[in-house]
């Protein structure tokens, strides 16, 4: 991985799990690091750690849904640093509760999750964009799902909101590659972050190794190391992609596990 030094990134939903993990990697190979995040307090106890371990990095306070918010952490990550040459738009919102289907989700938490998990994400480029073309050039990441190329019984909003993330990176891409602007995302399967292994009973991970390619789950660092390679120069003639890194969750006739028992259990 070519070392990053010249690097000054700006990370959304930096204080926890995928956002928490980029930003440790990336401080590791010399990128200047800005952690925004609702919960300043932790973004701010990342930066102190990724500091005491010789890392360059700050944090700072950001409300995803407020626009306002999201240009000052843009301002603060040029006043601080001098520029601004990756954006990582992490923040991402889920209620199980109230995004059902169709016919029963509320509207309302429609219209907060399409604020938070795709308006956030045009708005960071908006602002980050100017600046990266003042710098000469950038890197966006924006983080989708896989809810975004594969339905549910539930959270329609949420899948909409990050199907409207992959195709806006496109759009990003394609409306500022030739200022040197590189815009990708990556779709995350299940990952376990420290959220999910919270709120996840072992049935439900269970059924999920059951239906993956690969034994074994997803970690922060999967995404964070992806997200490092699209922000360095190894990946300088990658746009518009979105990178599925879902372990193989998705890539098989959904069948093929339970046949697979079925056959087992005539042999046995």
């Amino acid at each position: 991985m070519a070392k990053m030094n010249d690097k000054v990134a700006l990370i959304t939903g930096g204080a926890s799990g995928i956002g928490l993990s980029t930003a440790n990697l990336m401080a590791k190979e010399g990128a200047k690091v800005v952690i925004a995040d609702f919960n300043v307090a932790g973004a701010k106890e990342a930066a102190e750690l990724i500091k005491a371990q010789g890392g360059d990095a700050v944090g700072v306070f950001l409300d995803a849904g407020d626009g306002a918010s999201i240009q000052e952490a843009v301002e603060f990550t040029v006043q601080h640093y001098g520029k601004i040459t990756t954006l990582f738009n992490n923040v991402g919102l889920t209620n199980l509760k109230k995004d059902l289907d169709v016919v029963n989700v509320d509207l309302d938490e429609w219209d907060r999750l399409m604020n938070v998990n795709l308006k956030s994400v045009l708005l960071g480029c908006r602002y980050a964009i100017p600046h990266m073309i003042q710098a000469g050039g950038g890197s966006i990441i924006n983080t989708a799902s896989m809810a975004g190329f594969a339905s549910d019984a539930i959270r329609v909003a949420y899948g909409a909101s990050k199907a409207g993330v992959v195709n806006l990176t496109k759009y990003i891409a394609t409306q500022y590659g030739k200022h040197n602007i590189r815009c990708n995302a990556v779709a995350p399967g299940l990952i376990l972050t420290p959220a999910a292994k919270n709120n996840m009973s072992p049935e439900l991970l269970e059924t999920f190794t059951k239906y993956n390619a690969l034994p074994y789950h997803g970690e922060p660092d999967d995404i964070g190391h992806t997200v490092l390679f699209l922000t360095s120069d190894a990946s300088k003639f990658i746009t518009g992609q979105t990178i599925q890194v879902e372990g193989g969750h998705y890539i098989a006739n959904p069948t093929v596990p339970d046949f697979e028992q079925m056959m087992k259990m005539a042999q046995s």
